[in-house]
């Protein structure tokens, strides 16, 4: 349970085992009240408050799946406030191409163009950059692309292009 909020194949294996519980559970007890009062429609209903237990269990892994398999922003990760905290960051003037996605259950990528006219102090901003983002976002493999031409625009500076 513990390692369940971190990893999704973690999450998955304990929703599954948790949920055998529970229906082992119910299917004894439902049991036990159709042979007591011979009610057959339990068996139905019993069924389907199973199905519905794990439908509502399970969508959560769902969409975090669906999300890892498109590249999407990990949740819990703000993509405006990672823009704003590198748009914060010492000599940048301009963020642009910034992309955010999950490489596995437990790893974040980021890549992103960075306008930093006077880049003067290069690897020094790199490495205190992708340090600040490992520990303020838990990004672990961050690519910056340090454009020092403010006046040559970028053809992935527009906010519409991918």
């Amino acid at each position: 349970m513990r390692g369940s909020k971190a990893d999704i194949n973690v999450r998955g294996a304990f929703l599954h085992m948790a949920s055998d519980a529970v229906i082992s559970v119910a299917v004894v007890i439902g049991a036990g009240v159709i042979a007591l009062t011979g009610l057959q429609w339990i068996d139905a209903v019993l069924s389907l408050g199973i199905a519905v237990v794990i439908v509502l269990g399970t969508w959560g892994l769902l969409r975090d799946s669906v999300n890892l398999a498109l590249d999407g922003a990990p949740r819990g990760i703000d993509v405006g406030e990672v823009r704003a905290w590198l748009a914060n960051l010492p000599g940048v003037e301009e963020i642009h191409d910034l992309h955010i996605w999950a490489m596995s259950t437990t790893e974040t990528a980021l890549t992103a163009h960075v306008i930093r006219p006077a880049n003067d102090d290069g690897d020094t901003f790199l490495h205190s950059a992708c340090e600040g983002l490992a520990h303020k976002f838990n990004i672990g493999h961050a690519t910056l692309q340090v454009e020092t031409d403010g006046d040559t625009a970028c053809r992935l500076a527009p906010d519409g292009v991918v």
